[in-house]
This record gives structure tokens, sequence and C-alpha cells, in this order.
């Protein structure tokens, strides 16, 4: 569990230290991808630790709503990751989803606040965000 908050905070940190009154857009919630299962699952750790610091949170998973919805109070949920993204001051990927995987950067760019992507799970390559015009924050990668 504190490896999981530890994600929140780099989340904080990448947002410059400062979250209160900012967006957070979540990309997946559930454990893992292909499931609805919620035990475990960083994203409660991940996302209590930004509301904890004063963030709003939008969220988006292909399955995991009905079971997600109950353990996320005050969670906005979102209809598809672009739903998400849009006016985030950041978009966090927490489950490589397959879904996830396609997303289109370039889009995703234009609807974020602020043009930050952390990817939890190093998902995109980091000249793809470059390209898109993304600041990609990573795992055990220099960004």
């Amino acid at each position: 569990d504190a490896r999981k908050r530890a994600m929140g905070r780099k989340v904080i940190k990448a947002m410059g230290g400062d979250v209160r009154g900012k967006t957070v857009g979540i990309l997946g919630l559930t454990f893992k991808p292909n499931t609805d299962d919620m035990r475990d699952a960083p994203s409660l750790s991940i996302i209590a630790a930004l509301q904890d610091a004063g963030a709003k949170v939008k969220a988006y998973d292909p399955e995991g709503f009905e079971q997600a919805r109950p353990l996320l109070p005050g969670v906005t949920f979102s209809d598809s990751a672009y739903d998400a993204a849009d006016g985030a001051d950041a978009l966090v990927i927490v489950t490589e989803w397959d879904a996830f995987r396609a997303l289109d950067l370039t889009r995703l760019k234009e609807l974020l606040n602020a043009p930050l992507l952390v990817d939890l799970r190093n998902i995109y390559p980091p000249a793809d965000a470059k390209r898109a015009g993304l600041n990609l924050v990573s795992i055990g990668k220099p960004n």
C-alpha cells in the first residue's frame, strides 16, 4: 500500500508539487486489465493520495465502473479515456488496458489543460509522447 501511495506522490510531484484544486484524469481502475476486480487495485491508493492532497479526480475504466463506484467517493466517472482527459491538468495511466495502448496522443494533448501524461505502466515510448507535444513521466525511466 505504501508503494501505491508513492505512485500518487509521484503524480503530485509531476504536477509541480501542488494539486489543490487541480483535476487529474485516471485511466484504469481495476487491479489488472480484462477484469472488473478491484481487490488491491493500485488506483484506490493513488486516488486517495490525490484526493487527500486536494485534487479532483475524473476516472475511466473499460469494465470496472460498477465495482469501483462504491469504493471511490468523490470521483467523477467518465465515459471514455478522452472524456477523462478533457479539462484535466494531468492524465495518469494506472492499468494497462489494451484500449489505452492505442490512444490518439495528439487528441489527448488538445483535451488536457496541461500537456502532462503520467504513464505508470510504461506503455508509451517517450518519443511518441514528445511528438504529440506531451510531457511524459514514466516509472524507472529518465523523463
